[in-house]
């Protein structure tokens, strides 16, 4: 298996996190005997630091030629003072609308092992699994108007989609569903926005096209309070751009970390995938971030553009033996003793090493 990867790690803990996440995709090359590249290139606060802009065309270059785009983290406050199109964040927007992918997948699973890590009680977080389907290049983050005019106080941000934009993030919802557990659940706020009336009716007419999943409707705020209460209930999630933002995010409690949520942006001309945890800035370069999120959005990188669902199993697996364990970083120790950034890294790489000889061996026999 071939595969061009491009890398842009990004500011604060982007480096760190991205160099455990290659690290095992190297691994998986070598021990499954895939050719990977990885080329690297600027994004964010360090490319406005070395070239002025916070999306280089040499970045873009490099990511239109490749199979997929990993991605660390973007920001640091000491660029806020310039205009929000000249902000590191910017050059994730952009990248975003170049590459073209709708459809951002975070999952959001709950580790036994880290029952103790989330607020929430075991027994509401014990088997959650839930993917969430966020619809990326719409909504209120691209909408036109949008402006702030500060003479007269007033600003403008306009929601907007079209029925062609639900339909296309939707099937992919369905089709994800189909290989779970059959069912999804679409969040809007029909009772008040009409853009959300589109959108619940596209969902609904959609739906027809597959009989074996089950749709139920939810308005994102009985959703923010379901997610927290009976999560369980939930297979894929559906919903728009900023609602999906929010409610992702949320979710976080479960799993007992931000640093332990990947995502993957598909769809598009080139997959993106990013961990959702951010560039946390404080922490920079104390050895303190969690490489796990990074990680596994490495696991998703093979599940979805190199189509190597086993693989992508064997990263998951090997996260899960090193959690069980009982190691862990300084976000999820919880009173433990935690490891470095680094140590969780090579902890990861050794369970699967030893998960993919097993498997090689037990294929030999």
């Amino acid at each position: 298996m071939k595969l061009k990867i491009a890398v842009l790690a990004g500011d604060g803990i982007g480096p760190e996190v991205t160099r455990e996440a290659t690290s095992i995709l190297r691994a998986v090359a070598e021990l499954g005997g895939h050719d990977f590249t990885f080329t690297e290139g600027l994004i964010g606060g360090i490319a406005i630091t070395e070239t002025g802009s916070p999306l280089p065309t040499a970045t873009l270059d490099t990511a239109l030629d490749s199979d997929a785009v990993l991605m660390g983290a973007v920001g640091d406050n000491k660029f806020n003072a310039l205009p929000p199109d000249k902000r590191p964040e910017a050059g994730l927007l952009q990248i975003r609308q170049a590459l073209g992918g709708f459809a951002n997948l975070r999952p959001s699973i709950a580790y036994a092992a880290l029952s103790e890590s989330s607020p929430l009680r075991p027994e509401v977080t014990k088997d959650v699994d839930i993917l969430f389907v966020r619809e990326l290049l719409g909504g209120l983050y691209f909408g036109a108007p949008r402006w702030w005019n500060r003479e007269t106080n007033e600003s403008i941000n306009t929601m907007r989609y079209t029925k062609a934009e639900v339909t296309r993030v939707a099937r992919i919802a369905f089709e994800l569903a189909a290989k779970r557990r059959k069912k999804v659940t679409s969040v809007d706020k029909a009772n008040v926005l009409e853009v959300s009336q589109l959108w619940r009716a596209t969902v609904t007419e959609v739906a027809q096209d597959y009989p074996e999943v089950t749709l139920e409707h939810q308005l994102v705020d009985s959703m923010a309070m379901h997610i927290m209460n009976t999560p369980r209930n939930f297979d894929v999630v559906l919903t728009e751009n900023l609602f999906g933002d929010i409610l992702s995010d949320e979710a976080g409690v479960i799993t007992g970390s931000l640093g332990m949520l990947p995502s993957a942006t598909i769809g598009g001309t080139v997959n993106l995938y990013e961990p959702v945890h951010g560039s946390a800035p404080d922490i920079a370069g104390t050895g303190k971030a969690n490489p796990l999120g990074a990680i596994l959005t490495a696991a998703m990188i093979l599940r979805h553009s190199a189509n190597l669902e086993q693989d992508a199993k064997a990263v998951e697996q090997a996260v899960h033996k090193v959690l069980n364990a009982g190691y862990r970083t300084a976000d999820i120790a919880r009173g433990r003793p935690s490891i470095t950034t680094q140590e969780m890294g090579k902890l990861v790489h050794q369970a699967l090493a030893e998960s993919i000889d097993l498997r090689q061996a037990m294929h030999a026999v």
